[in-house]
């Protein structure tokens, strides 16, 4: 909801494509920046009190955006000024909430299926959130979308501190928090197939995902609509990606991911190609549906093969270096995506944003013979590939 909420309330007082990227990049910049040093910090503390505090500040954010709103006091300076603060919390909040959900799961055969369900979970807000959000916009306005979202960390917070789960404590660090950042990246830089992928999504993230920050435009100026056009946009794109994700939950291995990544980021690039050349309405839709399906089965299956590859005590930092390719990248794509709108028109840059999707794609297909001969032995260790099916 909030999300969408400031994309509108952005373009409402702006009617700028650029300022809409710049909103975008403010959101994010500090994720790119300091996400690999909190990595470290999520490998040295405990990940279930750090959530709750990451928390606590966004509910502050969120609050905060929707006091100056209400009060009709808010302008792009405050926005922008709020944005870059929800970017230093995530810069926290993603690696410890993706290292987070490992301890929760016994059984490393069932990390998928867990990683998928917390993916369904996710998309069945992106599903409701925006379609939401678009009537709650339309009848009183941006601001109760943002203290909806504020009020609604309390029932967060509130589940946190009721878990009651055993993990090992984090092991005193003997090295500077500089050494463990070096074994951090050299390990991510080494490690062939956590790299390709990393990589591959580094490309996504910063030509494909910033689409999202365009949707105002296609609402109002392709398809002739309002905020109620905008939510339906989103949600169909919540509901491909929730598609994708129950799918997702209902494999019983791992193996096959790989496939499953090269695959998903064509159909992605693809969805957003033809999304930029469509004019009707619904057959947006279908589009939104087939780019929020590819989308999610990348990063769920992605997702699921790092966090089946990496050591937990290098858990932290190597998310933190996921989640500065798939959020920190998005930044830089969002001032490009809103460039290339402001220059072009928004159209043409989506078509722009697919093709990049669909080269990335093209090149991890040429690495996966590679990534997966070093997968093999470690997926037999795991007893996740038996000795007479490893060819």
């Amino acid at each position: 909801m909030t999300r969408i909420a400031t994309s509108w309330l952005v373009y409402r007082q702006t009617h700028s494509a650029l300022l809409l990227g710049l909103v975008g990049f403010a959101g994010q910049i500090l994720t790119f920046l300091l996400a690999p040093l909190a990595g470290v910090w999520v490998d040295r503390l405990n990940r279930h009190k750090l959530l709750i505090w990451t928390q606590v500040l966004a509910a502050m954010q969120s609050l905060g955006l929707a006091v100056l709103t209400i009060s009709g006091r808010v302008t792009i300076y405050e926005i922008i000024g709020l944005a870059l603060f929800q970017g230093f919390i995530n810069a926290f909040d993603m690696p410890v909430r993706q290292s987070f959900l490992i301890q929760m799961v016994e059984d490393k055969q069932d990390l998928g299926n867990a990683i998928a369900l917390n993916s369904s979970m996710v998309n069945l807000a992106r599903l409701i959130g925006p379609a939401l959000a678009g009537i709650v916009i339309g009848a009183i306005g941006e601001g109760y979308c943002f203290l909806i979202d504020g009020l609604s960390y309390f029932a967060v917070i509130g589940t946190l501190l009721m878990m009651r789960i055993t993990v090992p404590a984090p092991k005193r660090a003997t090295a500077s928090m500089l050494q463990q950042l070096k074994e951090g990246w050299s390990y991510v830089r080494g490690f062939s197939p956590i790299r390709t992928i990393l990589l591959l999504f580094a490309v996504i993230s910063l030509t494909g995902m910033p689409y999202l920050v365009l949707m105002p435009i296609f609402a109002t100026q392709i398809l002739h609509g309002g905020p109620h056009t905008l939510g339906w946009l989103m949600g169909a794109s919540g509901i491909g990606a929730l598609a994708s994700a129950v799918s997702l939950a209902l494999r019983r291995s791992v193996r096959g991911l790989t496939s499953m990544i090269q695959l998903s980021s064509f159909v992605f690039g693809a969805g957003l190609i033809l999304f930029g050349l469509s004019s009707n309405l619904w057959l947006s839709l279908l589009l939104m549906l087939v780019t929020g399906f590819g989308m999610m089965q990348g990063l769920a299956a992605s997702n699921t093969v790092i966090q089946t590859l990496v050591p937990e005590r290098m858990r932290g930092r190597v998310m933190s270096y996921y989640t500065v390719a798939f959020v920190g990248m998005a930044p830089f794509g969002s001032l490009l995506a809103g460039a290339l709108a402001h220059r072009f028109g928004a159209p043409h840059a989506v078509v722009v944003s697919g093709v990049c999707c669909v080269a990335g794609a093209a090149w991890f297909s040429t690495q996966l013979k590679s990534i997966r001969e070093v997968m093999r032995p470690i997926y037999l260790q795991m007893g996740i590939l038996q000795a007479d099916s490893a060819g």
